[in-house]
């Protein structure tokens, strides 16, 4: 019996180890199953067989040793910065390791010394970065079969709630890691558009954005994200016109967005005096000049330029960033504080479902005319449980996962799944979960621009 260790069993982790769990009998499997919170992972596996949970602490050496060395795959769902960690145990005991997170700078270190050990460490295996990579590859190479040239690439992802359930202002809600999107853009985002480098720090990051229309759902804005030079070599396009990637969001959420990113509202680096009792009105009013002679709402539309009466404010309003409501946790940055606040009013209800949102953008040059292709994915959760989130994210882990233990993806070293081993049959079995990509093709004007 082979073991299958999954680490972390939070939401994105639901779809993964249901995967697993479906399947230990039929491939002779124990799936063991360690969470920071026992109850979280012991809830993950109820009513299973061939399964195990405990609570598991990364930074507990011989915990972490122990469970790795018994392993005969280690799945990583644990936050980004602890993957280096994971990575180095698992190349001391010859154990492979597949990550949904992006291969940070530490963890590509690590290659050569896991190619020498024997190990394959998979990263990217999630929904963006995954599915986007797998997806872009297989189009990618399918357009070079044919020998034509590709000039342009953009993709845009975006985790958000489904038509019908963008039930208030923001039509937004949490649908992955709440840090993860207050912090969301800080590095800014740098891509290729027609032959120039672009740059675009952060503070200007959500006032420069894109459309893109979606097949029957519409209009959505888009902005940069990260670096999109970073795959070139990946995707091995080097003579590209236009490369981007970026997030998507609905229509006047980057604008509302900005509010908070030009308070400094998402500020991470400093810690705040006395959150424990500040309310959520003197947060918001912390960030500008003092002055007792006007509210703080017309501090805030004065000092950014947001209209009293305008959609923008009602937006902010509805937040409840203006109430006297306390805080009530103590040593919080910026940041967390608005995290806290935001989260009592983005969280998924009960019946809710969420969507992810994918769109890629091929423009290749065939015959002399250039012609564009549109892949879009839409994939709907169940509930605010089986989420689209945890569907996207868990089962390409699993699949991979699966096929590395099967011994069907043979590399070793630090890998993204952009081989075609590896993205042709999780891309087909992602198809019986209805993740399929819906293809257009349409001729671009001449004189038209890569987007």
């Amino acid at each position: 019996m082979k073991t299958v260790l999954i680490l972390g069993a939070g939401l994105s982790s639901n779809m993964l180890i249901w995967y697993y769990l479906q399947r230990a009998g039929q491939m002779d499997l124990h799936v063991r199953v360690g969470d920071i919170s026992h109850a979280t992972a012991a809830a993950k596996i109820s009513g299973f067989e061939n399964c195990s949970a405990f609570e598991f602490d990364v930074y507990n050496e011989m915990q972490r040793n122990h469970e790795i060395s018994g392993a005969d795959i280690v799945i990583s769902m644990l936050p980004a910065r602890m993957h280096p960690l994971m990575a180095r145990t698992c190349i001391n005991h010859s154990k492979n390791m597949v990550t949904a997170s992006y291969a940070s700078s530490e963890m590509l270190l690590l290659d050569r010394e896991a190619r020498e050990k024997g190990v394959l460490i998979m990263n990217e295996c999630g929904v963006d970065p995954g599915i986007d990579h797998m997806s872009a590859m297989q189009m990618i190479n399918r357009i070079r079969g044919k020998g034509l040239e590709l000039v342009a690439f953009e993709s845009s992802t975006g985790g958000l709630v489904a038509p019908g359930f963008e039930n208030n202002p923001w039509q937004y809600k949490f649908t992955w890691n709440p840090r993860n999107v207050i912090l969301a853009g800080r590095d800014g985002a740098r891509f290729l558009h027609n032959g120039k480098f672009k740059y675009i720090p952060y503070h200007k990051l959500f006032s420069r954005i894109e459309t893109i229309n979606v097949p029957k759902l519409g209009k959505f804005e888009v902005y940069g994200n990260r670096d999109s030079l970073m795959y070139r070599n990946t995707y091995g396009l080097h003579n590209l016109e236009t490369m981007f990637r970026g997030t998507i969001r609905r229509p006047g959420f980057c604008e509302a967005w900005d509010t908070f990113v030009q308070l400094g509202a998402t500020d991470d680096s400093y810690i705040m005096e006395d959150t424990e009792n500040m309310t959520c009105r003197e947060f918001i009013n912390s960030f500008m000049a003092y002055r007792i002679d006007i509210p703080v709402e017309e501090k805030l539309s004065n000092y950014l330029g947001i209209p009293m009466g305008s959609e923008m404010m009602e937006r902010l309003k509805w937040l409840g960033i203006f109430s006297d409501e306390k805080i009530g946790i103590p040593g919080l940055t910026p940041a967390q504080v608005l995290q806290k606040i935001l989260t009592e009013k983005w969280s998924l209800e009960p019946g809710d479902k969420d969507m992810i949102l994918m769109q890629h953008q091929f423009d290749y040059m065939e015959e002399g005319k250039r012609k564009k292709i549109y892949s879009t994915l839409t994939y709907i959760g169940n509930d605010n449980y089986n989420t689209a989130m945890a569907a996207t994210v868990g089962l390409p882990v699993a699949i991979i996962s699966r096929m590395i233990l099967e011994g069907r993806i043979k590399p070793k070293g630090v890998h993204l799944p952009v081989i075609k081993e590896c993205y042709e049959p999780v891309l087909e079995e992602l198809k019986q979960y209805n993740m399929n990509f819906v293809e257009e093709t349409i001729d671009v004007p001449p004189d038209s621009e890569s987007v």
